[in-house]
């Protein structure tokens, strides 16, 4: 089985881009000649992802003008939030209501994507299927991460997240899910991290780990450090 459709979260203020972003959304952010919202596209075009679908909110004509303007070799769906910002988990539903899809991959641009990220999400994809799981978050050691400043997210035992007094693991922005697990929640602001901690609660949150080096637009220091 394959994932056909990808999720791509878009509509954040950027707040601790600033000032960068106070006239520019952060998706939109040059690194390399290349926007971190292009290099998100590329790499589902590449993954073999035959659906994008892409929700706005804040500065979000200038997001719509550049995915028309590109013109990408993929179907690709604006979905614009509404009037209120929904946060990673609302906005997460408002995308995946627009999908017909069970089972679909969710991405952040915030990451900066390269090849090596390729095998880690096909083998991701694989073991999701296999194992017939209906989660699982693309996660790295913290000894691999360009920004060193802060503590894991998770530790990680036969493909099952959990979180302890300390966590050598962060999530890079990835992951797969179905749709069931956030179709009972009203469309309203919150964080997707409500999800992931009622299946940790039950043990049922798993991840796979990215071997490769993670850099993240984290805040404007590492802006500094990596885009300048």
């Amino acid at each position: 089985m394959k994932i056909k459709t990808a999720l791509i979260l878009c509509a954040g203020f950027g707040k601790r881009v600033q000032p960068i972003t106070d006239n520019l959304p952060k998706p939109l952010i040059v690194y390399k000649n290349e926007t971190l919202l292009e290099n998100t596209i590329n790499l589902l075009i590449k993954l073999k992802i035959e659906k994008i679908k892409i929700n706005v909110f804040y500065l979000k004509e200038q997001i719509i003008d550049f995915v028309n303007k590109k013109n990408f070799p993929v179907s690709i769906e604006i979905i614009d939030d509404g009037e209120t910002i929904l946060g990673t988990g609302g906005g997460t539903l408002s995308l995946a209501n627009k999908s017909n899809e069970e089972d679909v991959l969710v991405i952040n641009p915030d990451t900066i994507w390269d090849e090596s990220y390729i095998n880690s999400i096909n083998a991701m994809e694989k073991i999701y299927f296999e194992k017939q799981m209906k989660n699982i978050l693309l996660i790295v050691n913290n000894a691999t991460c360009f920004d060193k400043r802060f503590n894991g997210d998770f530790e990680i035992k036969n493909n099952i997240l959990s979180k302890e007094k300390i966590n050598n693991f962060k999530y890079t922005g990835c992951q797969i899910f179905n749709k069931e697990l956030i179709l009972h929640k009203n469309l309203t602001y919150f964080p997707i991290s409500e999800i992931w901690d009622s299946l940790l609660r039950e043990n049922k949150l798993n991840g796979f780990e990215h071997k490769g080096e993670f850099k993240h637009l984290t805040d404007f220091e590492i802006y500094e450090k990596l885009f300048i």
